[in-house]
């Protein structure tokens, strides 16, 4: 069963293809899915990785979390089901 992680505090610049190269080492990924601002079409900071079973996953989040990739720390955790629904909207009060 494939395990989904979230990475943080990415670089800006970083692509799939160099996330993809980060996380191999330690298994197989399945997918990268870099968040891109919809606005400005520029990278958000983090993205998710999905890995083929939890013990490859496991072993990438220790070896990775805090590792450097850019100048900056990343942070890498087991991904959180949105239980929400989302929503993203805004309400104007007053109406």
């Amino acid at each position: 069963m494939s395990k989904k992680l979230y990475v943080g505090n990415l670089p800006f610049t970083t692509t799939e293809d160099e996330l993809r190269g980060l996380f191999e080492p330690h298994g197989t990924v399945e997918s990268v899915n870099v968040i891109m601002d919809r606005e400005t079409g520029r990278a958000r900071g983090f993205a998710f990785v999905e890995m083929e079973d939890a013990s490859v996953a496991a072993a990438a989040m220790r070896a990775l979390d805090g590792s450097d990739l850019g100048g900056r720390s990343l942070r890498v955790n087991e991904a959180q089901d949105r239980r929400d629904g989302g929503g993203g909207g805004y309400r104007r009060s007053g109406y």
